[in-house]
């Protein structure tokens, strides 16, 4: 580790270069990348390489890739059926594996001046929840106690959804004996079986799609089945489905928050079925986890805030009667069930030392805990000063892991 953009191969001249050395300067950029610490590399035509680094663009080389350049780079690592289908579809999602540098998943894809990819860095093992920076890990853990039921995982983009699923799925390896089934788009994170089998399917190399792995699924003997994405009608509907059946269910989406989350459960649904969907989904769902990623500072990585949902009566009787926007009410006086809303969660980041005054106030929407960080700097608090610095602070413990 400890690698800096300075240790990265020059670009010159790579339309002219082999194969074989064009392929092997990929593979130290991706190494390098994973050094410095990045979660994504992109290689675009006419476009100065960049990295993602605590959430921030930094580039990474002085010029531009040319067309035919930027084609080579994206290319090269390609096996013949996979170039046949990107240059068929101009798009292709895979995994890659590195020897020496761990696993990536890649997008290649098309647009108006030449081929681009983004390389998104896998973590080169399966962290802990607490290594991962989550602090209430009894209460998510216990969750993976049922033996059936729903377990979401949500967030934005890039918020270390794959991540954090991929500690769920250890936990379950690690302490049961059952059959676990995952169907990812691509294969992130592999699985060794410990105590349980793992079986891991990819959409598109062992399966044509999410919903047809699910129904296959459902023959094979499974007790835990683990949905790398939720992404429409057919899907959601056969993990309820399932979730209601006797299958421990655990899949994630892009929302934000627990009444976000719900809403987009259930609305993909049409009028007719709601009612029926939401009196499932009342009975089977045991939790939604939504987490965001915030930076600490330029150094020190990222911290990870979320918002967890506990199944209760309140929980179930909101969900079968609609009224999702009383969620949070029900997630601030479930603190004695592990619930927590993602304002507490940043907030007792603020509160610890683990991010910033400006960070917090960003993420925050909640004018109570707004006004809470607010008072003080008003009343002459110390803050980001030498004095500031004096005060206790567990922000030098949390420093750790993929998240940091």
């Amino acid at each position: 580790m400890g690698a800096s953009a300075g240790d990265l191969p020059s670009l010159d001249g790579v339309e002219n270069m082999t194969d074989s050395e064009v392929g092997e300067i990929v593979r130290q950029f991706l190494t390098v990348c994973r050094g410095m610490g990045a979660s994504d590399l992109h290689l675009s035509a006419m476009a100065v390489p960049f990295v993602r680094l605590n959430l921030q663009i930094e580039a990474v080389a002085d010029r531009p890739l040319s067309p035919e350049a930027s084609a080579k780079l994206n290319t090269v690592l390609l096996s013949a059926s996979q170039g046949a289908e990107f240059e068929a579809h101009k798009d292709l999602d895979f995994a890659l594996a590195v020897p020496d540098s761990g696993r990536f998943r890649v997008n290649l894809m098309v647009h108006k001046q030449g081929v681009a990819g983004t390389y998104r860095l896998v973590p080169d093992r399966v962290m802990s929840l607490a290594e991962l920076g989550f602090r209430d890990t009894k209460t998510i853990t216990k969750l993976l106690d049922h033996h059936n039921g729903l377990i979401l995982v949500t967030g934005p983009v890039g918020s270390g959804k794959t991540t954090t699923l991929a500690a769920l799925v250890d936990i379950i390896n690690s302490k049961r004996e059952d059959h676990i089934i995952t169907v990812e788009e691509p294969i992130e994170i592999v699985h060794e079986s410990k105590k349980c089998n793992v079986t891991q399917r990819e959409v598109g190399c062992h399966t044509q799609s999410f919903a047809s792995a699910l129904k296959g699924a459902l023959r094979e003997d499974p007790d835990v089945i683990v949905i790398g994405e939720l992404r429409d009608l057919e899907t959601i509907e056969m993990a309820i489905t399932a979730a209601e059946t006797g299958h421990l269910v655990i899949g994630t989406l892009h929302t934000s928050d627990a009444a976000t989350t719900l809403d987009r459960l259930l609305d993909v649904f049409p009028p007719d079925q709601q009612q029926q969907i939401r009196a499932m989904t009342a009975e089977s769902l045991r939790g939604i986890i939504c987490q965001k990623l915030i930076p600490r500072d330029a150094v020190n990585g990222l911290a990870v805030a979320a918002e967890i949902l506990i199944h209760t009566i309140a929980v179930a009787n909101i969900i079968r009667e609609g009224k999702t926007h009383t969620l949070s009410a029900v997630l601030q006086t479930g603190a004695q069930q592990g619930m927590q809303l993602m304002d507490q969660s940043v907030f007792e980041l603020w509160e610890d030392g683990s991010i910033s005054q400006d960070s917090a106030l960003m993420h925050l929407k909640d004018k109570q805990f707004i006004n809470r960080i607010l008072k003080p700097a008003a009343a002459g608090a110390p803050q980001d000063s030498a004095e500031a610095g004096a005060m206790p602070s567990t922000a030098e413990s949390k420093k750790k892991g993929w998240f940091k």
